[in-house]
């Protein structure tokens, strides 16, 4: 999601029953009928529609069930006052609406507009396809003529609005039932889904935009948010700034562990991003035969080498922070290694082939770690399938910090990051940055070393490990604009240096 984008919608992100609580509490108690709330909504809509396609002439809507579809017919009513060729399309008899629904579809009809029958040929030809299918309360997978109506909607190039959510996609984990809208854009209303902003709610949504429809602020009062969208805008201004006398010894020592035989490149990457994120001092543990990789392209660098992966408590005394798994293999040097990092107490971050190896331990649960796993790493934690886990990604980093204990960043589209009861954010915080780019090698070493540096230069776990994952995403999207494509990790360190200097 672009950032100039994510800085006009709320933080606070909510559940389809808190959506439904607001909803009720706005109409029950004060006395804003659901009418008049989808009434707004569909003007919102009809506002969007001019604003981003003004020569847009010929408009289809296609109608579902539920509210959806009474706000696709407000919206179709609204642009044919206005002149447009509009088209709508019901995939129900539309005298089998309820409530609000169906009195907007009579509000339609009243006006002697019919209904046309759904094709490819309509949807090819349109300038502007309006998705107002199914809402927030989908059930199950989407099949028969649903499922049809989907897929020919998503093989056209025409624009495709969605009214809430885009038909398909669940709102509560960002998992698609079976088929779902590929939206341009989709304005949703009253909360933020937060299945938006995981998983593949972030394929299939476009651009977010967000409508309150002018409901009270004291509506919100009483109804709590299920998790919070981080704001880098907001983050930032928690960065330390250094004082004049500042020395190298006051910004951390940042310790790496990993690297096996032949993988140097991971460290290295992780090293280096603790160095740009601002660590005073950065020591590689690793194999002696990499010290040349590592040090001949970064000399700030310092080595302490380890052919049984042993490390010494005085090795590892001397760092603020411990970062551990970046090469690591399921090898007996790689689990002496881990053996070596789980007896200390220094705090510390725990990646890549050390999660898989700690799948393997009944180490209990901690408070001095960061756990950074991706699905994949997180199937293994949990013993689950990776599949389970991204479908249920909320569930599954609330498990994994009930499990671990700690901090956990579940990594991904839309990564999250679950604290213990006893930090400052208790709810799940989800990282609106980032990009498809980022799909390729040592990204994950880049976020462990810049979690790792903001460890070591003394903020707390929970704000380093905000404050990490937002830098790392964030930098990809600055190395991003000269094209996602061939983004390499290491691409991201001088923008990681940008945003970390106030």
């Amino acid at each position: 999601m672009n950032p100039t984008t994510r800085q006009q919608l709320p933080t606070k992100l909510y559940s389809v029953d808190a959506v439904r609580n607001l909803d009720a509490i706005t109409t029950n108690e004060f006395k804003i009928s659901g009418y008049e709330l989808m009434k707004r909504a569909g003007r919102a809509l009809f506002n969007h529609l001019q604003n981003r396609y003004p020569i847009a002439k010929q408009i289809v809507v296609v109608c579902g069930a539920g509210k959806n579809a009474g706000d696709g017919y407000v919206v179709a009513k609204l642009a044919m006052q206005n002149g447009l060729d509009v088209s709508v399309v019901s995939l129900i008899d539309p005298a089998k609406l309820q409530g609000d629904a169906k009195t907007a579809w009579k509000d339609w009809h009243s006006l002697s507009h019919q209904l046309v029958t759904f094709s490819a040929q309509l949807v090819n030809q349109a300038d502007v396809v309006i998705d107002a299918l199914l809402g927030t309360g989908l059930q199950r997978d989407l099949e028969g003529k649903w499922a049809e109506t989907v897929q020919i909607i998503n093989h056209s190039d025409t624009p495709v609005i969605a009214v809430d959510i885009p038909s398909g996609l669940c709102a509560d984990t960002g998992r698609v039932a079976g088929y779902a809208i590929n939206a341009t854009s989709t304005m949703t209303f009253i909360g933020m889904k937060k299945g938006m902003l995981t998983h593949l709610g972030v394929d299939h949504c476009g651009e977010l935009l967000f409508d309150d429809l002018s409901i009270p602020e004291s509506v919100y009062n009483r109804q709590p948010s299920q998790a919070i969208c981080l704001d880098w805008a907001e983050l930032r201004q928690q960065l330390k700034l250094r004082k004049h006398s500042t020395h190298k010894h006051q910004c951390g020592h940042v310790i790496v562990l990993g690297g096996d035989l032949g993988m140097p490149g991971a460290v290295r990457m992780a090293a280096e991003a603790a160095l740009r994120a601002g660590a005073g001092l950065v020591t590689v543990v690793t194999h002696e035969a990499h010290a040349a990789v590592l040090l001949a392209g970064r000399p700030e660098l310092m080595l302490s080498a380890t052919d049984d992966g042993h490390v010494s408590s005085e090795v590892l005394n001397k760092a603020t922070a411990i970062v551990i798994g970046p090469g690591m293999t399921d090898s007996i040097w790689s689990r002496n290694l881990l053996s070596s990092a789980l007896q200390s107490h220094i705090p510390k971050l725990v990646d890549a082939g050390a999660l898989r190896l700690l799948s393997e331990e009944d180490d209990g649960q901690r408070d001095d770690w960061v756990l950074t796993p991706h699905p994949g790493e997180a199937a293994h934690l949990l013993g689950e399938s990776a599949l389970h886990v991204q479908n249920s990604r909320f569930t599954s980093v609330e498990l994994l910090q009930q499990r671990y204990g700690g901090h956990i960043v579940l990594k991904g589209a839309g990564s999250l990051l679950k604290s213990p009861i006893s930090a400052k954010e208790v709810l799940p915080q989800v990282c609106p940055y980032g990009n498809p780019g980022m799909a390729s090698a040592g990204m994950g070493d880049i976020l462990s070393g810049v979690i790792g540096s903001f460890i070591a230069q003394g903020y707390e776990l929970e704000l380093a490990a905000k404050l990490g994952l937002c830098a790392h995403s964030l930098a990809g999207d600055l190395a991003a604009k000269d094209g996602q494509t061939g983004l390499l990790a290491s691409d991201l360190l001088i923008h990681i240096r940008q945003l970390v200097n106030i």
